[in-house]
């Protein structure tokens, strides 16, 4: 049975797009299953940010064909990891948590590699391509540990 992992961020453009293709980049495909999701309904439907393609694409990454979605309770069902980019992404999640199982597949996906200092991947969505660079980084980073732990 493959692990399933899910990523998560506001609009499901920018970071958890990025998250879900370094993890997929890094991973047995047969045996690990990512995907992606917003706590918003502001790009459901949308292709990721053309800034996000662009750096994905620097590192030999596709995510085209990703399209945004929003993140429902039926996904707790779904997936095993659930990986938030910020506090408020956590927050946003925990509140449709039915029960603490739910809750225990939720965490910060930068605790990976900070653990218990709840570090948050920033937003770059209001800033240039060097946030997104940095954004690629902490993410590469956290992903590295996460498919050595699967």
């Amino acid at each position: 049975m493959k692990t399933r992992v899910l990523m998560v961020c506001l609009g499901n453009i920018c970071r958890s797009p990025l998250a879900e293709g370094i993890l997929k980049s890094k991973v047995d495909p047969n045996k690990v299953y990512v995907d992606s999701a917003a706590t918003s309904d502001y790009h459901i439907g949308h292709s990721p940010d053309e800034r996000s393609v662009s750096i994905a694409r620097e590192n030999n990454l596709d995510i085209t064909s990703q399209e945004g979605r929003q993140f429902s309770v039926e996904d707790f069902d779904r997936f095993d990891r659930i990986y938030v980019m910020d506090m408020s992404n956590y927050y946003d999640v925990i509140d449709l948590a039915r029960n603490e199982e739910d809750k225990q597949k939720v965490s910060l996906i930068l605790n990976e590699v900070f653990p218990g200092e709840n570090v948050e991947v920033p937003d770059p969505y209001h800033g240039g391509k060097d946030g997104f660079h940095k954004v690629f980084q902490m993410l590469d980073e956290a992903c590295e540990v996460i498919a050595k732990k699967l």
